[in-house]
């Protein structure tokens, strides 16, 4: 996720214990649709995908954040 932004991601996920937690959850939730997604019904895998992608609007506005405030 964000490979674009690897560098800001590392010092992130080092420095804002918050932005850790929810890049941490988004790759579980990723892992666990990719694994079990097709024995979970239509409801229940749309709710873990909108979970995800809540999750990854989130890490996406706190490296906007990060670069306006560093100037990058």
């Amino acid at each position: 996720m964000f490979h674009e932004y690897r560098d800001i991601v590392s010092k992130l996920k080092v420095e804002n214990a918050h932005f850790a937690k929810i890049f941490e959850k988004h790759n579980e939730l990723d892992d666990k649709i990719d694994k079990d997604g097709m024995h979970m019904d239509t409801i229940e895998l749309e709710k873990l995908k909108k979970e995800k992608l809540h999750l990854k609007d989130e890490a996406y506005r706190m490296i906007m954040e990060y670069k306006k405030a560093n100037n990058l």
